[in-house]
């Protein structure tokens, strides 16, 4: 097998592509072939030594995957040889194989491709747990998706028109806003040539969205909550402009309004069954069609330092993919 190996986290310029044995699943474990990976912003922060999590060194960075069972290890008994499968474990993705743990392993069913699928449960699963579960959205309601032209946004627009919300999406190009018209959005404003405050107050008759849900912090936080309807929910779902936002408390008591943090990952690891049935349900969904992964590119595995770069660039829209 081959991998790219993270031997020293200081950035996407020290991964190297190894050869290394194909390794034998233990107990709790299944061996999979790599089809598809994608690449989302923590792959880059692991590799930068600057993610929550710190994996032993060396390590495969890749957290979200889909392949083929190739092996099983010791007390797995609901996956066989051959069975189709999506995995999201935090490392081990950008290679040919990998152990993945079979508890973690979703099964994918007829006519799910492994692109899709390899793009589908970080920004899903972190979407709907934010929208249904956090925010509690009813139909009706106006929510707002910050970075709506990326990974989770494109997801939230999505789900979110799901579930009868309206939706209005704000990116950062004329471009962007245009791929969340194709995706359902009611509305969308770029926030690099329009003041926010002011398109919301005339996008909502000055009532301001119910939900916010915001991935990137940075300089848009502040007057996005401004902003917001009585009894509204700020999702905080993550820092991908980079400067986490510090907010005035005053707001929230004036607006009577609420700061929620989102974190899908912990969610799953606290309260399983809720999180299985939460998958169940975007399965579901997404064999009707009312989801799918905006793929943004796909690119060969050996390619993964292109891809980081084009990553970087902010240029992406949805999801970028890597192939075996």
């Amino acid at each position: 097998m081959h991998a790219w190996l993270c031997e020293n986290p200081t950035g996407v310029d020290a991964l190297t592509w190894k050869e290394l044995p194909t390794p034998t699943p233990a107990a709790g474990q299944v061996l999979l072939k790599i089809q598809a990976a994608s690449l989302n912003f923590p792959d880059l922060l692991i590799v930068q030594n600057k993610y929550q999590m710190k994996p032993e060194l060396p390590f495969v960075p890749g957290s979200e995957y889909a392949g083929v069972v190739e092996a099983v290890g010791e007390g797995v008994t609901h996956l066989k040889v051959g069975q189709a499968v999506a995995c999201l474990s935090g490392t081990g993705g950008f290679g040919t194989h990998t152990l993945a743990p079979a508890k973690l392993c979703m099964p994918l069913p007829a006519g799910f491709p492994a692109v899709d699928a390899a793009a589908f449960i970080m920004t899903y699963a972190t979407s709907h747990h934010a929208l249904v579960d956090r925010a509690a959205l009813k139909a009706g309601e106006t929510v707002l998706v910050l970075g709506a032209a990326g990974g989770v946004g494109t997801a939230a627009i999505q789900i979110a028109k799901a579930m009868g919300a309206k939706v209005i999406a704000a990116a950062s190009t004329d471009e962007k806003c245009a791929l969340c018209k194709t995706l359902g959005a009611d509305a969308t404003i770029n926030y690099s040539t329009e003041n926010l405050r002011d398109a919301l107050k005339t996008l909502t008759e000055g009532k301001g969205p119910d939900v916010i849900y915001d991935p990137v912090g940075g300089e848009f936080a502040e007057p996005a909550f401004r902003s917001i309807a009585w009894r509204g929910r700020y999702l905080v779902v993550g820092f991908a402009g980079g400067p986490i936002p510090s907010l005035p408390l005053n707001l929230p008591l004036l607006k009577g309004a609420s700061l929620v943090g989102v974190f899908w990952g912990d969610f799953a690891r606290r309260e399983p069954q809720a999180n299985a049935a939460m998958m169940a349900e975007l399965a579901q969904w997404y064999g009707q069609g009312k989801i799918k992964p905006v793929i943004d590119s796909t690119m060969p595995m050996a390619d993964l330092k292109a891809a980081y770069a084009h990553m970087g660039s902010r240029g992406v829209k949805g999801k970028l993919v890597m192939v075996n």
